[in-house]
């Protein structure tokens, strides 16, 4: 009885530790990953089996999970102090800093090798520059060195669909270009949107985002320039014939709605009411992405 008891028992402690590692590779984050490489991939005009892709589109997914408990190694001593990441596995005790870094690495190289393996040469060298990217670039280097950090680290969450692209047709191209663009511009109004009503977390944390070394108007007067270049971004496709008119008519009816609520938020001041201006931008903006690049699917593939 005690010795099923104690099995029962350290089965248990097994799956929370999966569990916790699994909160390590941000699993939100990695479904807008998978989302966004395989749409990279099915608008591509090569088409490779239907096995190699799943598994190529699970193994880019692998390595952003990597990147994220690297991430979340290096900013342990950040993430308790605000409320947003308090709950993560490290500030909570669950797991230790040593865990989430072996852990990250060995998902790191191994979902570089494997991408090698079942794909080509060119997709693993931008998974690898992705992780690096994200890792060394923006959370060692930008993120508690200057505001513009999300500006220049977006780079590292644009190539997603890129990498999805390069893993059917072993190239880079203007399509994938369009990709990058569209991800790339989109990222700083969707974070500085978050940042406006966590400002506290990340003056506490001492993070320089935009909030706290420039104010809150001027963040918002710069969500809102982000927010209108994502008219040229979406135009983008349609003017090298990737895209026909129907992407180009509802992309840019979602682009004006997301400009219209920047700009509500942009005009506004500081009140309870702007703080739910701020949220409702941040969370368009992700619903906005995710019906760009469903029209990218819709477009090209349906």
């Amino acid at each position: 009885m005690s010795s099923a008891f104690s099995r029962t028992k350290s089965n248990l402690l097994n799956l929370e530790i999966f569990i916790d590692l699994v909160k390590l590779m941000k699993p939100r984050v990695m479904s807008l990953v998978i989302f966004t490489c395989a749409v990279g991939l099915l608008t591509a005009p090569n088409s490779i089996p239907f096995m190699q892709a799943s598994i190529g589109i699970f193994i880019v997914a692998v390595g952003a999970g990597a990147a994220g408990a690297l991430n979340m190694w290096y900013e342990a001593d950040l993430d308790k102090l605000m409320s947003r990441t308090c709950l993560r596995p490290i500030p909570q005790g669950k797991l230790n800093k040593n865990q989430a870094l072996y852990f990250g690495i060995i998902l790191s190289a191994t979902s570089i090798i494997s991408l090698y393996y079942f794909t080509n040469l060119l997709s693993a060298f931008l998974l690898f520059f992705t992780i690096f990217f994200y890792v060394f670039v923006y959370t060692i280097w930008l993120k508690r060195r200057t505001s513009q950090n999300i500006v220049i680290g977006g780079a590292s969450g644009a190539l997603p669909p890129v990498i999805g692209w390069a893993m059917a047709t072993n190239t880079l191209s203007l399509e994938s270009l369009a990709f990058f663009i569209i991800i790339f511009l989109w990222t700083p109004s969707h974070f500085w949107a978050l940042s406006l009503y966590k400002a506290d977390d990340y003056r506490k944390a001492k993070i320089p985002m935009l909030p706290i070394t420039n104010g809150i108007e001027d963040t918002k007067k710069n969500i809102f320039i982000y927010s209108i270049l994502m008219v040229p971004s979406v135009v983008f496709p349609y003017l090298i014939g990737f895209v026909g008119e129907l992407f180009l008519t509802l992309s840019l009816l979602l682009t004006s709605y997301y400009i219209y609520i920047c700009y509500q938020l942009y005009n506004f001041k500081i009140n309870k009411f702007e703080i739910r201006k701020a949220k409702k931008v941040f969370g368009y903006s992700i619903i906005y992405l995710f019906l760009i690049f469903a029209l990218f699917l819709f477009d090209n593939v349906i």
